[in-house]
Formats: structure tokens, C-alpha cells, sequence
């Protein structure tokens, strides 16, 4: 009878560490992808490049052949390593005002809202040539900042120095979700005119690499929630506390047993 016990108390724990595992269909990106090695074609096309909307922030160089002048065009900094720097590059840095322009030297307001970094680099090349010859202008979007939270192996504020990002490249910046992150309702907090926006992402689905949140955009968050019963739950098999109990079993049923 004390036998009976302890096997039905060993079978009991057993299947509660295997209950207690994470399955695989839980932790698997893009799970409707044909497993052939074929091509998956999406139902159009994404677009690629942000466009600058009034509180960005643009880092713009001009260089010429006319050296004297181009001085002019650039802002001045007490060091030259200032520019090297992400707080160097944000105080020589023009803000976008609320209406869309941003005010450049001996120029004036420049309108850039609704434009790629593409587009602002050429209208700043042609306003340029009416007053410098052979020039070069750098055109960089400053404030690229993202945040990741909850279930990331780094979680924490990332700084971007591209003109977009998508949701994958971002959460391999913060060392991919770990095994307890629900992917398939991922938050994506947007902020917006009218405030904070709230989105909410399926990873599990190729339909993902069409979204219109696909591309994340400045200040957006990326929030990973955790699986429910977290606390309980393992991400690989417990082989040690399994043969543990094993042993413990056996030493028990030997005991009763003399």
C-alpha cells in the first residue's frame, strides 16, 4: 500500500514538470511559412522610409569646395569630437517645429514634415546651390530611440542610427524574447498627436511582415508579456529535479519496504 503511494505520488510530480514545460508551438516565430525552401511572396509591399513629422529632430551637414562660406551653413562646436557623440549630434541638431519647418542658417524655414531622410537630403542640396557650388549635405535622423520591456533577455532604451527598423531587428537588439514572452499579443505603445496608441502584434503570423507596424518608428515601445503561470513553468525540461525525484521515490519505497 505505502508502494502504491509513492509511485502515485512520483507520477503525480511527473506529470507536472512535463505539463509545466513551455511548448514549442509557444516560442516559434512566423509559424504558417511553408516548411518547403520556396519563396513567400507577401500582398505588397511595405514601405521602407519614415517620414519626418514635427518633433524630430535632423542632423544636417553641409561640406563644399568653398570652405570660407560653408561655414556659415553648419553650426559651430566648441570641440570637434562634440559631433561623435550622441549628445554632441543632438545639440547640433535642428528641431522640426510644429508646423513642419525647421529653420536653417541664412536660409530659413525649410519645410521637411511628411518628407524621407531621401527626400530632405535633395531639397537641402537645392537650396544649397544657389548659394554654394560643389556641395555635399548629410542629412541624419537624430532621435531614433526604442524602447523594450518585460519578457526581453535585454530589455531596456536602444538608439537606432538607421532610418528605420523592423519589430525582428529590434527585439535581436534586445537579445530576442525569452521562452516565457506570450508572441502573439505583443504591445506596441505608438505615440501620436492625439496621444498613446496601443497595438497589438501577432509574431506567430507571416501576415506580420505586412502590417502597418512592421516598421517601428520613433519612441515607440515594444512590450512582451508573460506567459500566464510563469512562475510555474520551465523553459527546458527539468532532467535534474525529475531524477531527484526519482531517486527520493526510491529511497522511500526502499525504506517502507525493510
Amino acid at each position: 500500500m505505502k508502494t502504491k503511494s509513492c509511485f502515485l505520488y512520483f507520477s503525480i510530480i511527473a506529470i507536472f514538470l512535463i505539463t509545466s514545460c513551455i511548448p514549442q508551438k509557444k516560442i516559434l516565430y512566423l509559424q504558417d511559412i511553408p516548411k518547403e525552401d520556396t519563396a513567400t511572396h507577401m500582398k505588397h509591399e511595405v514601405k521602407m522610409d519614415y517620414k519626418v513629422q514635427p518633433g524630430d529632430n535632423l542632423y544636417i551637414q553641409i561640406f563644399s569646395l568653398e570652405a570660407k562660406a560653408m561655414e556659415y551653413f553648419n553650426r559651430e562646436s566648441t570641440s570637434t569630437s562634440n559631433y561623435y557623440n550622441d549628445i554632441g549630434v543632438y545639440l547640433n541638431s535642428y528641431s522640426v517645429n510644429d508646423s513642419g519647418y525647421i529653420d536653417f542658417p541664412l536660409v530659413g524655414n525649410i519645410y521637411v514634415k511628411n518628407n524621407t531622410i531621401e527626400e530632405i537630403k535633395q531639397k537641402m542640396h537645392t537650396v544649397i546651390n544657389e548659394y554654394l557650388t560643389e556641395t555635399t549635405v548629410i542629412v541624419k535622423l537624430v532621435n531614433f530611440n526604442i524602447s523594450l520591456l518585460g519578457e526581453f533577455k535585454r530589455p531596456g532604451q536602444y538608439k537606432i542610427y538607421q532610418d528605420n527598423i523592423n519589430i525582428f531587428e529590434a527585439i535581436s537588439m534586445g537579445g530576442d524574447l525569452t521562452d516565457f514572452a506570450k508572441r502573439n499579443k505583443i504591445c506596441l505603445i505608438r505615440q501620436t498627436k492625439d496621444g498613446s496608441v496601443i497595438h497589438r502584434l501577432d509574431l506567430n503570423d507571416k501576415r506580420i511582415l505586412e502590417s502597418d507596424y512592421y516598421l517601428l518608428k520613433p519612441n515607440d515601445i515594444v512590450y512582451a508579456e508573460p506567459l500566464k503561470g510563469k512562475q510555474f513553468s520551465f523553459a527546458e525540461f527539468p532532467y535534474a529535479l525529475l531524477f531527484s525525484t526519482i531517486a527520493t521515490t526510491l529511497l522511500i519505497i526502499a525504506f517502507f519496504q525493510k
